[in-house]
Formats: structure tokens, C-alpha cells, sequence
């Protein structure tokens, strides 16, 4: 008697498995996305899971040995910060982020800083030819006998070119047009995401070659493919900002080597993707009203930001909008205003926006908000020698903020003058608030 076949079924959104098909996923919610896996792709998942779930003995914490992990340099300074310090060899990167927002250029201007400095690099890219490459490889200065291009998507042919150089890194554009011979799904299926993520990891950690792979991002901002593709790498960076303005942010959301609150600052530019350790992110043009200056951090470094604000008439519901900051905290300064100061903002719609395509998770910025907001609404403008850093509570409590010392030394280095901040006892309010800002726009 035959053994009857096992059926499988597999959400090709997150990688979710059910034994008989289903209209909606249980785990991403997402309908119609199941398909049924052949006898093949089964084995596949099965000599995966069999090659992780290798069975080991127990060893004491004490008795394990650190790691030395010896990081090289990309020649980059901000990528190297948001890497936590350099590539570590044998690492798997995922870099993601929306069309056209410099995610090859990078890469391609890393591979060519190493090949310059006599290491041998291998771009894959399964999305361009290689007279597109190397186009941009000219404006960005990239041309070196040591970077070696490869146009393909097929896996075993990829995995031969690994072989037969002693490769420095290797840089795969992208995950999603890889495809394995040995699995009959189409390229970017759940099935030949995770089969050709878990061999290059495998060739990554076996030769110890950091390998660098781009991915395609949904429209909901995260990285398409099953969701298991981000648990097996080892460090995933997001590539932030408006593909139609210069400012370009690089972020950390996984990093097994180092932390994830550093950023890195590029700037789009003819010759390509440049680092901008010290660019502004405000305007040294003449005050204007609406307009207030703080200091954020973003990891270990400070960033001098100007904050906008727009307060106009309201015809009708009155509008709330922010841009870098968030909308609910806005609502909430806006109530306390009402509250403390008597200002009548349910008459007046009220914009911000975050200068330079900064998003600001933190309350910090919390008093430069009220003080764009009452410069606004007075039209008075405030000093641009002046900043404000501090916390603002709902009982109307001006607190202090964390790093304090080096925003400080941030705004010092930066020319300005005078810093409004929380006094050592706790001010309401009502009386800091008004009387500093008046304060400052005597001053002028």
C-alpha cells in the first residue's frame, strides 16, 4: 500500500505552516497567501531545520570562552558607527530600504573603498547589468582591479565565484532575484528566500567572509520576504529618508555586534553617497517666527535640530500635524498649553515638522516644541543663538533629560550662545515658559 503524501501549505508572506490551507493566516493576518509546497520544497525545510537543530550537550557559562571579534574598517565612518564600529568577519548584514534611496550606491562605494585598499571584492547584482555598475562605480570613484562584478542570480553559479577567490566580502543585490536550481519556486518565494539565506550564512560563517545583502521593502516599510529572513542574519540596517532631498539616514534595528541606537548621516551628491558627519540640520538664516532649536541624541551622538511650527486660523475641525514628531505627544503639549497658559488652540490648527528628515523619538525636544509653538502663535520670533532642551510633564513640571552634559558641549562646539533648560528645582510651567521666552525675544 502506498504511504499517502503528506500536504503542506506555506504563507508566502511570513513563512507560517499549516497542514491544510487556510484563507486567512493565523499568524499575519494576510488572505489568500497560502500555497501548497511540493515533496521537494519539503525536503528542503526539512534539511534545514535538520542542519540548525544539530543536538549539543550543555556547558557551563563559566567554562565558555569569549569571542575575540576583530573588526576591519569600510573606509566609511558613518557606516562603520552604525555597524557598531567596523565589519566583522563572517557577518550577515541585510540592508533594506525603498527605491532609490542609495542602498547599491553604498554598498557599491564600501566594495570599492576595500578593493582600493587590496582586497578582493564580489558584487552579485541580479538587477542590473554590468554597464549600469559600472557607470556608477565611475561617479562614485570605485574602479579598482580588485572588485570583481558578477551578473547573477543563480545560487550554485554564485556559490562557485565564492569559491574560487579568496573573497574579503561579498555583496548580494539582491536576496529577492537569487533562486536556487534545486528548489522549483520562483525567485523571492518564502522557500528561496530562506534556502538561500541559510547557505549564505553558511558560507559566511564557514570561510568567515562578511556578506552584505540587499532586500526589497513592502509597503508597509519592512523587508519583503518571510519574516524568518531578519532572525537569521546577524545585523539588519534600514536605509530612512526622502529619495527626493539630499539627507540620507542609516539606522541599526538588529546588530548581534554591537547596540542599534547609532545613526549614520549621508548626503546625496553627484559624486554619490557621501558621509555628513557635520551637517547641519538647521538654518543659520535671519529669525523668523515659528522656528526653535534643541539638541537630540541619537545613540552616543548629538544632533542640533530646528523645529517648525505653523499655527493658523482653524476653518472648521481644528488640525493637528506633525512631521518627525510624534502626533499623539503633540496633542498632548497642545492640551497642556490650554491648560497652564489659557491659549484657546482648539480655535487653531497647528503644524510641526522636524527640520532635515529627522525623526525625534525622544522628550527632549518636548520644550523646543512649546517654544516653536508660542513663537508661532505670537509671531515673534526667537533668538537663533538659543536653544531648548527639556522634558515637559503633564502637570506642567519642565524636567531634566538625559545627557545633558554633551547636548551642552554639542551646542558649544556649535556657536550658540545661551541654552534654556530645566534649573536644578523643578519650574512650573506657566512662569519659565513665558517669562524666558519674553525674555529672549528682548533680547533681539
Amino acid at each position: 500500500m502506498a504511504k499517502k503524501k503528506k500536504t503542506l501549505f506555506e504563507c508566502q508572506h511570513c513563512g507560517f505552516q499549516s497542514p491544510k490551507w487556510l484563507g486567512k493566516c493565523s499568524n499575519c493576518g494576510a488572505w489568500e497567501s497560502f500555497v501548497e509546497l511540493n515533496e521537494q520544497q519539503q525536503e528542503v525545510l526539512k534539511q534545514t531545520a535538520s542542519a540548525v537543530s544539530k543536538s549539543s550537550q550543555a556547558i557551563s557559562i563559566n567554562e565558555i570562552k569569549e569571542d575575540d571579534i576583530e573588526r576591519f574598517s569600510s573606509y566609511d565612518s558613518e557606516f562603520d558607527l552604525v555597524l557598531g564600529g567596523g565589519i566583522v568577519p563572517g557577518s550577515l548584514v541585510l540592508i533594506g530600504g525603498s527605491p532609490g534611496i542609495g542602498k547599491s550606491t553604498l554598498l557599491l562605494k564600501v566594495a570599492g573603498n576595500l578593493a582600493q585598499h587590496e582586497q578582493n571584492v564580489l558584487y552579485v547584482s541580479g538587477e542590473e547589468s554590468l554597464g549600469q555598475i559600472k557607470i556608477r562605480a565611475n561617479r562614485l570613484k570605485s574602479n579598482s582591479d580588485k572588485l570583481f562584478l558578477l551578473p547573477e542570480i543563480k545560487l550554485e553559479s554564485i556559490v562557485d565565484e565564492i569559491n574560487s577567490k579568496p573573497y574579503s566580502l561579498i555583496v548580494i543585490d539582491s536576496i529577492q532575484t537569487v533562486y536556487s536550481s534545486e528548489i522549483t519556486s520562483a525567485p523571492g518565494s518564502v522557500t528561496q528566500v530562506r534556502a538561500i539565506t541559510f547557505e549564505l550564512m553558511r558560507i559566511a560563517k564557514e570561510k568567515m567572509i562578511p556578506i552584505f545583502i540587499i532586500g526589497h521593502i513592502t509597503k508597509e516599510g519592512s523587508i519583503a520576504g518571510p519574516r524568518v529572513l531578519e532572525h537569521m542574519v546577524d545585523t539588519v540596517l534600514y536605509f530612512d529618508g526622502d529619495a527626493t532631498k539630499e539627507i540620507r539616514l542609516l539606522r541599526g534595528f538588529k546588530n548581534r555586534f554591537g547596540n542599534t541606537s547609532e545613526i549614520g548621516i549621508f548626503e546625496m551628491t553627484k559624486e554619490g553617497l557621501q558621509s555628513s558627519k557635520n551637517l547641519q540640520f538647521f538654518s543659520n538664516k535671519k529669525p523668523q517666527s515659528g522656528s526653535a532649536l534643541t539638541v537630540v541624541m541619537e545613540g552616543s551622538r548629538p544632533i542640533t535640530v530646528e523645529v517648525q511650527a505653523l499655527v493658523s486660523d482653524a476653518y472648521g475641525n481644528p488640525k493637528r500635524s506633525s512631521n518627525g514628531f510624534d502626533s499623539n505627544r503633540l496633542t498632548m503639549l497642545l492640551a497642556l498649553l490650554e491648560k497652564k497658559l489659557d491659549l484657546p488652540f482648539n480655535q487653531y490648527d497647528v503644524f510641526i515638522n522636524i527640520a532635515g528628515g529627522i525623526k525625534i523619538g525622544e522628550t527632549a525636544a518636548d520644550l523646543a516644541i512649546i517654544a516653536a509653538i508660542l513663537s508661532s502663535f505670537r509671531d515673534r520670533a526667537l533668538s537663533k543663538e538659543s536653544l531648548f532642551i527639556g522634558e515637559v510633564s503633564l502637570t506642567g513640571d519642565v524636567r531634566s533629560v538625559s545627557s545633558l552634559d554633551i547636548r551642552l558641549n554639542e551646542a558649544a562646539a556649535q556657536g550658540f550662545a545661551n541654552a534654556i533648560i530645566p534649573s536644578k528645582i523643578e519650574t512650573k510651567l506657566k512662569t519659565f515658559i513665558v517669562e524666558e521666552v519674553e525674555k529672549i525675544v528682548d533680547w533681539m
